[in-house]
């Protein structure tokens, strides 16, 4: 069951970091709907049903940061493994203008196979992996849309996500990306970054990890050479900012 929940890379490389990947893939399991949630290819390869270009980000960064890199291996439309499990939207049934057949369809039996063959294993791996080291840090690799149906279009090309229970590594880390003249830094853009029972919120917060989650707009990571040129940007700056959260 696990080969459906997730995929490690590194899992012995020495390093601090646990670069994790909550929406690496649109894969739905064939034991879903037949692998198939009944929306159209152009719904599953938008944002709704993944993170595109945040898997390859987060792998390029595993191998840069010498550290262990997790990507969930199921689309976040059959269940996201970056909310509680008690969170409503845990299952979307509607997603920026595009109901999801076969989740409205579901029952609670549906949804606790979904949380005991994917989501539980995944968040199982991802304490296992966290718990390597006592000085572990989270950083959670994601990509937003520049626009979603109907709003304005986001002007930032990266956001620092993080919860006010501890900031400790992402205000260094927006102070550093800001320093950056071709950048527009977001600050808890283009949403907030603390949601209760999140994977952050439960990998980091609950045991005073640093950590920090980063979100890359997507059509600025579209192919593997702008995934490897904006982890070869970002590995020595998280370093900096790490270095300066440890000694603050």
């Amino acid at each position: 069951m696990s080969a459906d929940a997730f995929r490690i890379e590194g899992e012995d490389r020495p390093g601090r970091w646990l670069i994790t990947c909550d929406h690496a893939t649109n894969r739905v399991p064939d034991w879903v709907g037949g692998g198939d949630l009944g929306l159209p290819a152009a719904d599953m390869n938008r944002h709704i049903a993944f993170d595109p270009g945040a898997e390859g980000v987060a792998r390029a960064l595993g191998r840069l940061l010498d550290s262990p890199v997790i990507c969930s291996r199921f689309s976040r439309l059959v269940i996201d493994p970056n909310r509680g499990e008690d969170d409503p939207t845990l299952v979307m049934r509607l997603y920026d203008g595009s109901v999801i057949p076969a989740n409205r369809r579901t029952d609670a039996a549906g949804i606790a196979e979904r949380l005991d063959r994917l989501y539980r294993p995944y968040h199982a791996a991802c304490a296992r992996l966290a718990a390597r080291r006592e000085d572990t840090v989270i950083l959670a690799v994601h990509s937003f849309t520049r626009q979603l149906n109907g709003r304005p279009p986001r002007p930032w090309h990266i956001g620092v996500l993080h919860s006010h229970l501890d900031s400790r590594l992402s205000l260094p880390l927006i102070a550093l990306l800001r320093a950056e003249p071709d950048l527009c830094t977001g600050d808890n853009e283009p949403y907030s970054g603390h949601l209760p029972g999140d994977a952050i919120d439960r990998h980091a917060l609950a045991t005073g990890r640093h950590n920090t989650l980063i979100e890359l707009r997507n059509d600025l990571i579209a192919d593997e050479a702008a995934q490897q040129a904006w982890a070869a940007r970002l590995a020595p700056i998280l370093t900096a900012a790490l270095k300066e959260a440890s000694h603050g």
